[in-house]
C-alpha cells in the first residue's frame, strides 16, 4: 500500500499538546508519529503542511445535516441577517420557482423583527402560494396568510400539546408557529423525493467535510419535527459508498408513543449496522428554547409570572423511557435547554442506573443553556456527558435582546456554565446544532475559550455586543475545547478506539488547517486545506 508522509507542520496530540512532528499514514491507518529531528521514512506521497496544523478529523456530536441540506436547496436565509434581505431572498426564490406549489426554506433570526417574531403580514404581496420558513433554531415556523388559510388555522384553533400559536390582541394567529404547532402546516409541504433527500444529505456532507468534520451524530432520524426521515437516504448512501463520513444516527423518540417503539429502534439499529452505520442512540426532546418561552424552567421567566415554559415529557415518563432504553443498551441523547429539563434528564439517568446498574451507554445532554448550580456535579457522578453548543456562549443581538431579559440577573449567571462543568469533572463534548449555527468547529472552539463571537459570523453582528465576554469565568481551556470536538466527541460516538487521536494504529481521519492552532488568535481566520477519511481525501480547498 502507498504511504503518505505529512511534515513541516504542527500536530495536535490531544490534551492541549501541540508538537512539531511528522505523521506517516499507510493505507487507511496512522503508522507512526515522528518527532521533530527524527529520521523521516521514504513515502510515495509527501504532504507539506506549510506551517499549518494536522489534527484528527473533527466530530460533531449534535447536528442536523438533512435540515441544513434542504435549507440550502430551498429558500436559504442563513447568509443574511436583515428583514429586508429576508424578504428579497424569498421574493427572488418565488420568482425563480413559478411552479412550486409551496415555498419552503428557513434560517431567519427573530432579533430583526419587532417583538422578536415575524408575522404573516410581513409576507403580504410577496406571493399568493403558501410560504413556510423554519426559524434558524428550528423551533418555530414563519408562515404567510395563504399557509394559515390552507391549513385551516384561525382564531378558534387550539394550541396543540407541546406547541403554541403566537396570537395578536384579538386572539388571531399572527403567522408564527412554535414547536409542535409546526405540525399544523407541515402536511402542506410536498414530500421530497428520494433523489432530492439524497442530494440534500450529500450537500450537507460536502459542507461538513469542508470545515474538517469527518464524523457526526445526526440528532433527528425518524419522523421528527425537522422534516423528512433521513434514514432511508443514509442507508442508500452508505450501501453504495457515497456516505464518506462516519455517522451515528440518533433515532427520534415519538412522544405520542411509549416504550413499545423500542422494538422499532432495535430493528433500525440492526439494519443500519449491516451497512456500517451506528444507530444505537435515541434522541429525546425534553423542552424547547428560552426565546420562545418553550424551555422548561424551575422558576418562571423574568417578567412573566407563572410561565415556566413547556415540558414535552413528564418526569415520570422520562424515567420510564430512559430506564427502558438503557436496559436495551441504547444511548440516550437528551435535548435540554432549561434548568428544569436538565435536572429531569439527570434524574432519569440516575433512576436508570438504580434499576439497571451502570451499563456504560454514554448518555449525553445537549445544549445546556441553563443548569441549576446544585446539578453541576451530577454530570460527573452519573457519567453523563455535557454536549455543549459552544458557539452560542457569546453576547450577540439574539442573546442580549431576546434571551437574557427572560433569565433575569441571578439566572443569567448560570448561562452556559461550561467552565463549572469542566471544573466539576464533567466530560465536555461538542455539537454545532447546524444549521441553527455555523458547523465550523474552529469558531466553536474559539468561542468556548474566549466566550466572545466573531464579526465574520453573519448571525452574530450588531452594536458591538461581541466585544464583552459572556461570563468569562465559564471559559474552557483550549485543550478541553479542542478535545470536545475530537477525542471526547469520538467517545460519545463510540468511535474512540479508532478515531479522535493521532496515534499509531488509528484510522487516518485527518484535517489539515492552514494555521498554527496553538495560537488562539488563529481560530477566527484559519481554514481547512484538506480533510481525509480513512486516508482518502474527501475535501480539498480550491
Amino acid at each position: 500500500m502507498d504511504a503518505t508522509l505529512f511534515t513541516n507542520g504542527t500536530l495536535y496530540l490531544g490534551a492541549g499538546a501541540f508538537e512539531r512532528a511528522s505523521l506517516l499514514v499507510v493505507g487507511d491507518r496512522i503508522v507512526d508519529v515522528i518527532p521533530a529531528g527524527g529520521v523521516l521514512p521514504t513515502a510515495a506521497h509527501l504532504v507539506d503542511l506549510a506551517g499549518g496544523t494536522l489534527l484528527p478529523g473533527f466530530q460533531d456530536a449534535h447536528v442536523h445535516p438533512l435540515l441544513a441540506g434542504l435549507q440550502s436547496l430551498g429558500i436559504d436565509l442563513k447568509p443574511v441577517h436583515d428583514r429586508c434581505e429576508y424578504l428579497r431572498l424569498i421574493a427572488d426564490y418565488a420568482a425563480a420557482n413559478p411552479t412550486a406549489p409551496v415555498l419552503t426554506g428557513g434560517g431567519w433570526f427573530g432579533d430583526v423583527f419587532e417583538g422578536g417574531f415575524p408575522t404573516a403580514a410581513e409576507l403580504e404581496g410577496v406571493d399568493e402560494r403558501p410560504i413556510m420558513l423554519h426559524s434558524h433554531d428550528a423551533h418555530g415556523m414563519w408562515v404567510n396568510t395563504a399557509a394559515l388559510r390552507a391549513a385551516g388555522i384561525d382564531g378558534a384553533t387550539p394550541d396543540p400539546e407541546g406547541g403554541r400559536l403566537i396570537r395578536d390582541g384579538l386572539g388571531q394567529p399572527t403567522g408564527m408557529l412554535l414547536e409542535s404547532a409546526v405540525a399544523l402546516v407541515e402536511h402542506l409541504m410536498p414530500a421530497p423525493d428520494e433523489a432530492f433527500v439524497e442530494a440534500a444529505l450529500e450537500a450537507a456532507q460536502r459542507e461538513l467535510h469542508s470545515v474538517g468534520v469527518t464524523a457526526w451524530q445526526d440528532a433527528a432520524v425518524g419522523d421528527s419535527d425537522l422534516g423528512p426521515n433521513p434514514l432511508p437516504a443514509y442507508l442508500r448512501l452508505a450501501a453504495d459508498g457515497r456516505l464518506t463520513a462516519r455517522v451515528v444516527l440518533a433515532q427520534w423518540w415519538d412522544r405520542a408513543r411509549g416504550v413499545e417503539q423500542i422494538a422499532d429502534f432495535e430493528r433500525v439499529r440492526a439494519e443500519a449496522a449491516a451497512v456500517g452505520v451506528g444507530a444505537g442512540t435515541v434522541k429525546v426532546m425534553i423542552d424547547g428554547m428560552v426565546e420562545n418561552h418553550t424551555a422548561s424552567m424551575l422558576e418562571p421567566f423574568a417578567g412573566h409570572p407563572g410561565d415556566v415554559g413547556i415540558a414535552f415529557l413528564s418526569p415520570e415518563a422520562l424515567v420510564e423511557l430512559t430506564t427502558a432504553l438503557d436496559a436495551a443498551d441504547f444511548q440516550v441523547h437528551f435535548h435540554a435547554v432549561g434548568d428544569a429539563a436538565t435536572r429531569h434528564a439527570l434524574d432519569a439517568v440516575e433512576a436508570a442506573i438504580s434499576r439497571n446498574g451502570r451499563r456504560g451507554n454514554r448518555h449525553h445532554v445537549a445544549h445546556l443553556d441553563l443548569i441549576d448550580p446544585s446539578d453541576i456535579a451530577r454530570f460527573a457522578e452519573l457519567d453523563v456527558a455535557a454536549n455543549v453548543t459552544a458557539v452560542w456562549a457569546r453576547r450577540d443581538e439574539e442573546i442580549v435582546h431576546r434571551k437574557l431579559p427572560l433569565l433575569g440577573a441571578e439566572r443569567e449567571l448560570t448561562h452556559f456554565p461550561f467552565g463549572d462543568l469542566h471544573r466539576a469533572g464533567a466530560r465536555i463534548v461538542g455539537g454545532s446544532d447546524w444549521p441553527v449555527t455555523t458547523p465550523n468547529p474552529l469558531w466553536s472552539i474559539r468561542t468556548a475559550v474566549t466566550r466572545t463571537g466573531l464579526v465574520e459570523d453573519p448571525h452574530a453582528i450588531g452594536d458591538g455586543v461581541l466585544t464583552h465576554p459572556l461570563l468569562g469565568e465559564q471559559a474552557l481551556p483550549l485543550g478541553v475545547a479542542l478535545d470536545a470536538y475530537l477525542a471526547e466527541a469520538a467517545w460519545v460516538n463510540r468511535l474512540e478506539g479508532e478515531t479522535g487521536r493521532l496515534e499509531a494504529g488509528r484510522l487516518a481521519d485527518l484535517v489539515w488547517v492552514d494555521a498554527d492552532l496553538s495560537d488562539l488568535d488563529a481560530y477566527g481566520s484559519a481554514s481547512v486545506r484538506r480533510t481525509y477519511v480513512g486516508g482518502v481525501v474527501v475535501y480539498q480547498a480550491p
